[in-house]
């Protein structure tokens, strides 16, 4: 089988886009940039990884874009920083009960998401193309480290 890069590279721009406007609705109503969504998003999905620096590493945004979101975030008392009791430099970064809702409502539109782009897939075809996307994305990390 031949890959075809190109219609996979315009996937991740269709997507994307898509993506994006489905939150434009949700975005209007709260004055939250795609920045400070992704942001929201991240902290929601991944416990454990509740800094800054994992935001910009995993997520793939600027560090000043993160810098910016969590200083916005902050302001309007959806997230608290708090400092590693070990290493002062560290900041943890989690959802406060204001912010909650606002995480829950990204989550809602990121699953709808989720659901329109494997539309017409079975439930088993959903189960065996998430095992294949696990195995493309973990070598996809291991290209990137080499």
């Amino acid at each position: 089988m031949t890959l075809s890069y190109t219609r996979l590279l315009q996937f991740y721009k269709q997507f994307g886009k898509f993506y994006d406007r489905q939150f434009g609705d949700f975005s209007a109503r709260t004055g939250l940039s795609m920045r400070e969504i992704h942001v929201l998003l991240f902290l929601a999905n991944n416990p454990g990884y509740d800094t800054a620096r994992d935001i910009s590493e995993l997520r793939g945004l600027s560090k000043s874009q993160v810098s910016q979101a969590v200083e916005l975030l902050a302001a309007e008392g959806f997230l608290l920083r708090t400092p590693d009791e070990a290493d002062r430099r560290v900041v943890h970064l989690s959802i406060t009960p204001a912010g909650l809702p606002l995480a829950r409502d990204c989550q809602a539109i990121q699953t709808a998401c989720g659901q329109r782009l494997l539309a017409g897939l079975s439930e088993k075809e959903k189960q065996q193309f998430a095992l294949l996307l696990e195995t493309v994305l973990d070598n996809g990390s291991q290209l990137a480290e080499e």
